[in-house]
């Protein structure tokens, strides 16, 4: 469900509301478990003026992922509609894990196939995994020694995620790209002119001749830019 926010506070609004919407459960590992994964996105878009009036858009994405522990029926003792919840859980673990190996293993990258459409999960990742974004995994892990293992499955989890490489770009609009580049050009002419300006004034009368050819020449281009 999307909501269009205006400033932090209503954003922290909604993002409490989507916490009252988690379901979370007792077993025997965990008296509040969740039961599910939770992802909230916020985008964010900033609209800037230059100094000419040109106005340029800037927009980013923030994905925020909560996820559900790995659980073992026999931890848990987990029965019915707590099983089920469970099964679902690990499907989706188990499908990211499958996504990180492929991506995380340098044997592999560019040899096999990345399976991201397996679960919604890793959907809506794709570009937090391998892709233009850049990405922060915090592993949270159990101080109880009953739980070593699941901590020690937690942690190596987390370090074949660390192997993934991604490469965070800034994705320009093509028309916004086009008038930057435009700019560029214009800025770059008027410096030109401005220093031929000052190396006419300098020069003897027989060489301006052709710094007034050079000065036309800029000038056509300038209006050709413009057009």
């Amino acid at each position: 469900k999307k909501h269009k926010v205006d400033s932090a506070q209503e954003a922290l609004v909604c993002l409490a509301s989507g916490m009252l919407r988690r379901v979370t459960g007792s077993t025997a590992m965990n008296a509040s478990s969740s039961r599910s994964h939770a992802l909230s996105s916020v985008m964010v878009e900033q609209t800037t003026t230059s100094a000419d009036g040109h106005a340029s858009v800037l927009r980013s994405k923030f994905n925020f992922v909560d996820l559900a522990g790995s659980e073992r029926q026999k931890r848990t003792q987990a029965e019915g509609k707590r099983l089920k919840e469970g099964i679902d859980i690990n499907k989706g673990l188990l499908v990211l894990g499958n996504v990180i190996s492929a991506l995380g293993d340098t044997r592999k990258i560019g040899k096999t196939f990345v399976p991201y459409r397996d679960s919604k999960l890793t959907r809506l990742l794709k570009g937090s995994l391998g892709g233009n974004h850049k990405t922060l995994m915090i592993a949270c892990v159990s101080p109880s020694s009953s739980n070593l293992e699941e901590s020690l499955n937690c942690l190596r989890y987390a370090n074949r995620a660390k192997n993934i490489k991604n490469n965070a770009v800034v994705n320009v609009d093509a028309n916004t790209k086009f008038i930057s580049q435009l700019n560029g050009h214009i800025v770059a002419l008027a410096s030109e002119l401005l220093r031929i300006k000052e190396c006419s004034n300098e020069r003897s009368e027989g060489e301006r001749l052709d710094i007034t050819v050079d000065n036309k020449f800029s000038m056509e281009l300038l209006s050709e830019l413009i057009k």
